[in-house]
C-alpha cells in the first residue's frame, strides 16, 4: 500500500455543515444503493448525505434513530449539556435533544483485506478513551461489507481558513493536534497518515479530532525488519559508496562526470529491502522515503511539521512530488545534499544527485518562508527596507525545524511539543510581538 487517499479528502466538504445543503442525484442514487445492499441499516440510521469518498472507503452523514436507547459515552457535546443546572439551561438541553443525533458511517470497501479492517477497528477501540481521537461507536458486517459508525464532528474545511490563520491560531491548532498525537503515541500506535483532512478542526472552538486509522499500525509491527537485524553489508556498502563519491567531489569531479562509478553494483547479492511506505505524498517523513525498516511514531511528527509549513507559507499542498524520488529532491533543495547524505546513511542508504539547483548547504526554512510570503531576505531585505519574520513567526519556524529533524531519534516528540514555548504561549499576550526581527539567511 504505497499511498492513502483520504475518504474525506475528495469531497472538499468533509464533515462540514455546508455539504448538507446540496445533494446531487448521483449522491442520492449512491446512498440508495448502499441502503439496498446493507440489510437492516435503514432501521438504525437515516442517511443524510455523502460527505466523502476515496480509495478505501466512503463516508456518509446519518441520523442515529436509536440514540436514546443507548448509553452514549462517546458524545462529548451531550456530556457538556448534562452539566447545565438552571431552568433555562434545562430548556436548552431539552431543545438540544430534539435535534437529530448525527453520526458518520464509514463504509469500508470489500476490496480491503479483513486483516486491515480488523486492525483499524482494534486500534480505534484501544483509543476510545481519548477525547482528541474520533472514537469507534460500533461496527456492523453484512456478508462481505463492513461499516464503522463514528461520531459526526462539526468542523471547517482546511482550505477555507489556512490562509487566514494567525500565529495565535496556529498555537491552538497544534496544541489540539499534538494532544491527539500524544494519546495515539502513548499507545505505541503510528497513525501514518497525518494531514489536514485527517484532523477535523473547528477554528471556532479551537478543537479538533484525529480520524482515519486505516493505515495506522502498532510500533514494532515490522520488528523482523529492525535495523539491528539488517545485513551489515548494507551500511558498510552505503558508507563506502558515499565516501568514494565524496572523494571524487574533493578532487573536483562532479557526479555528472563519466568517471563516476554507479552507486549500485551490477551483481548485487543483497536481499531487496522491504519497508512500509504507506502514507500520503508530500507528508511522508524522510525515513519512509528512504525505506527505513524500523519506523517509529516520529513519522507523524514530521507530517505535522508539513502542516505547519503549509500554514506559515500559505501554500497547500506545499510539496508536489510525483513519487518518492521527487520527494527526496524537494527535501534536498531545502536541507542541502550534505544533510540528506547524512540522513540516508542513518538507514544504510546512499543519496546522490547531480541536479545543479540542489546545493550542498540548501536554503533553510527562514529563507523559504520569507520567499513564500513575498518578503525579501538577507541583503536584499536590508536594501529594500522590507520586513523580516516577526518574533512570533520566528518562534513558529524554530518549532517547525524541530519537527523537521532529519534524524528521527532526535526529532521532537508529541509530549515535548506540548511543552514547547510555541504551543505553551497560546492565548497569552507577548510583549513586543509586533516588532520585526532581523533575519539573516
Amino acid at each position: 500500500m504505497d499511498e492513502s487517499k483520504d475518504p474525506l479528502e475528495e469531497s472538499g466538504g468533509t464533515h462540514s455543515d455546508e455539504s448538507d445543503d446540496e445533494i446531487d442525484d448521483y449522491v442520492i442514487e449512491d446512498m440508495q444503493k448502499f441502503q439496498d445492499s446493507f440489510k437492516g441499516i435503514t432501521r438504525r440510521y437515516r442517511l443524510i448525505n455523502r460527505i466523502g469518498e476515496g480509495t478505501f472507503s466512503t463516508v456518509y452523514k446519518a441520523e442515529d434513530l436509536h440514540y436514546d436507547a443507548y448509553q452514549n459515552d462517546w458524545d462529548v457535546e451531550a456530556k457538556e449539556n448534562a452539566k447545565w443546572s438552571s431552568p433555562s439551561s434545562r430548556r436548552r438541553m431539552f431543545a438540544h435533544r430534539q435535534k437529530p443525533h448525527c453520526v458518520a458511517i464509514k463504509k469500508i470497501y470489500a476490496t480491503s483485506s479483513p486483516g486491515r479492517i480488523l486492525n483499524e477497528l482494534e486500534l480505534l477501540h484501544d483509543l476510545r478513551d481519548s477525547t482528541s481521537v474520533c472514537p469507534l461507536i460500533t461496527a456492523f458486517r453484512h456478508q462481505d461489507q463492513v461499516i464503522a459508525v463514528l461520531p459526526y464532528f462539526q468542523h471547517r474545511d482546511f482550505r477555507e481558513y489556512f490562509r487566514d490563520f494567525t500565529i495565535s491560531d496556529m498555537r491552538h491548532y497544534f496544541h489540539s493536534l499534538f494532544t491527539a498525537l500524544k494519546a495515539v503515541h502513548d499507545h505505541n500506535i503510528l497513525h501514518r497518515d497525518i494531514k489536514p483532512t485527517n484532523f477535523l478542526y473547528s477554528p471556532t472552538h479551537a478543537r479538533g479530532v484525529l480520524v482515519d486509522f486505516g493505515l495506522a499500525e502498532r510500533q514494532g509491527t515490522d520488528a523482523h525488519f529492525c535495523t539491528c537485524q539488517l545485513d551489515p553489508r548494507d551500511r558498510q556498502y552505503a558508507v563506502q559508496s558515499s565516501a568514494y563519491s565524496n572523494s571524487l567531489v574533493d578532487r573536483g569531479v562532479t557526479p555528472a562526470t563519466d568517471t563516476l562509478v554507479p552507486a549500485v553494483p551490477r551483481s548485487d547479492a543483497r536481499a531487496t529491502r522491504r519497508a512500509n511506505r504507506a502514507g500520503t505524498r508530500g507528508f511522508r517523513a524522510p525515513e519512509v522515503l528512504l525505506k527505513c525498516t524500523a519506523q517509529t511514531t516520529a513519522i507523524d511528527v514530521w507530517s505535522a511539521g508539513v502542516i505547519l509549513l503549509t500554514l506559515l507559507t500559505r501554500r497547500f499542498p506545499f510539496f508536489h512530488s510525483a513519487d518518492d524520488i521527487d520527494a527526496l529532491i524537494e527535501l534536498a533543495t531545502i536541507f542541502g545534499k550534505r544533510r540528506m547524505r547524512e540522513a540516508a546513511l542513518l538507514h544504510g542508504q546512499v543519496f546522490e544527485t547531480s541536479i545543479p539547483t540542489v546545493t550542498e548547504g540548501g536554503h533553510g526554512f527562514q529563507k523559504l518562508v520569507l520567499w513564500c510570503l513575498g518578503r525579501p531576505s538577507g541583503s536584499e531585505r536590508v536594501a529594500k527596507g522590507g520586513a523580516g519574520l516577526s518574533k512570533e513567526e520566528l518562534e513558529a519556524v524554530t518549532f517547525m525545524q524541530e519537527c523537521f529533524e532529519l534524524n528521527p531519534e532526535k526529532r521532537i516528540t508529541a509530549d515535548q511539543a506540548l511543552a514547547h514555548p510555541f504551543i505553551m504561549k497560546r492565548g497569552v499576550g507577548e510583549e513586543g510581538e509586533d516588532e520585526m526581527d532581523v533575519v539573516t539567511t
